[in-house]
């Protein structure tokens, strides 16, 4: 079977199982509510938390619709101002908590929705549907921009590992969810590996350069991706920063610099925009987050690290709950650390774009979501693949990574907080 093939039953066979398993655990049982995880989940997570949130109660595919699901599909059902969406009053004004989350996802779940009408479905079940769509085939992609990012090192069978590590991470069903985790994968490892290929070409720096544009109105993560536009004119090795080619010699500044502004660009345009107005207001004052937050993050970073050591702290739901849930936030922050410093030398620009968004998530003001978080680091996948030629190591962290990937599938099945 020639890679591409192998890459592409890898991924089918996932997303079978992965959705199949989904349906199976909603059948088969049910937990006992509220989650403890937090101390504000104890209030979201009750039998009847949800009952008046439209866009999480719609029983078609519902096992891959839980929190952030709800602002996509009232985005691509309703728009930004969607009057059927949650809003929140701040210093006198009312605002939609849509505007909290970047277009892209949402506007390609309109656009692919319009070919789904044929089958008939509410305008609602087929949101449903163009996000896991959208979300597979963005997970399909950044599959083989893995691929072509360890293949060289690694060789093929390293290679397949690395893409393996990716689909059973612990956080890597929501690649397959109602969620921008898998169209960001696609468009993210998609430009790293655009840019490593192009070799100073104009046309794939200019495909790379469009991206990132897109990463970056997909989640604030993306804008990492822009500085590497640039410094993929050049050869980042031990030797010096060597320009790759003779053609570019004496255009690599110019060229390199447009490139990097068409995702600097796009996101100032969107940051000073009402749109990018309303997203730091709501996030701000509503989601506890900001750009490089870092006094208020070193705080609250001090509060979970009690929390998970069982002290006073304002996160503490359920201790043991709290405990197991912040341990595999601050684990998922070393692995993420550890796996960028270790492919630093051989995987210069994988290694920077997953610093750099270490740094973003990390300094962001609340310290949750990390092991969701981390799912975006393609040096991670490497960095395991690489360990993991070793025998043990392999099937210790297939072991490990599969059990708390079916904890946390689970979890996410039933709406109780994850990530």
């Amino acid at each position: 079977m020639k890679k591409s093939g192998q890459i592409i039953l890898l991924w089918l066979v996932w997303a079978i199982l992965l959705i199949g398993f989904q349906q199976l655990v909603g059948n088969r049982f049910q937990p006992k509510r509220p989650d403890g995880a937090l101390s504000w989940t104890l209030g979201e997570t009750g039998r009847t938390s949800q009952k008046d949130q439209k866009y999480l109660n719609e029983p078609f595919m519902n096992e891959a619709v839980a929190w952030d699901s709800e602002y996509y599909l009232s985005i691509a059902v309703g728009g930004y101002d969607d009057p059927d969406s949650r809003w929140a009053e701040l210093d006198g004004d009312e605002y939609a908590l849509n505007y909290a989350f970047f277009p892209v996802y949402p506007m390609l779940m309109r656009l692919t929705a319009v070919p789904l009408q044929q089958l008939g479905l509410d305008a609602l079940p087929t949101a449903v549907l163009s996000g896991i769509i959208i979300s597979l085939f963005g997970t399909l992609l950044g599959m083989f921009a893995l691929y072509d990012l360890a293949r060289d090192e690694l060789g093929h069978d390293g290679a397949m590992r690395a893409l393996f590590y990716l689909l059973i991470f612990p956080t890597g069903f929501f690649l397959a969810q109602v969620y921008t985790e898998g169209l960001f994968v696609g468009l993210a490892f998609g430009a790293l590996a655009v840019m490593r290929r192009g070799r100073g070409r104009w046309t794939f720096l200019l495909a790379a350069a469009i991206l990132s544009a897109l990463a970056t109105m997909t989640r604030a993560v993306g804008i990492a991706l822009a500085p590497l536009l640039f410094l993929s004119m050049f050869d980042l090795s031990l030797a010096g920063w060597r320009l790759k080619t003779e053609t570019f010699r004496s255009y690599a500044w110019l060229f390199g610099g447009l490139a990097a502004l068409l995702p600097t660009a796009v996101f100032l345009i969107w940051n000073f925009s009402a749109w990018g107005n309303n997203f730091h207001t709501i996030e701000a004052f509503y989601f506890g987050r900001g750009a490089m937050k870092i006094l208020p993050s070193i705080g609250n970073w001090r509060e979970a690290w009690l929390a998970m050591r069982g002290g006073e702290s304002y996160l503490v739901g359920v201790g043991g709950q709290t405990a197991v849930y912040f341990a595999l936030e601050f684990t998922a922050l070393l692995l993420g650390l550890v796996a960028s410093l270790f492919t630093l030398k051989r995987h210069t620009a994988v290694a920077l774009f997953s610093l750099a968004a270490w740094v973003i998530v990390v300094l962001s003001g609340a310290p949750q979501s990390m092991i969701r978080y981390m799912l975006v680091l393609p040096a991670i996948y490497i960095f395991l693949a690489r360990i993991g030629k070793h025998y043990t190591i392999d099937r210790a962290w297939t072991i490990a990574s599969l059990l708390l990937f079916s904890l946390l599938t689970i979890l996410y099945t039933f709406d109780f907080w994850v990530a």
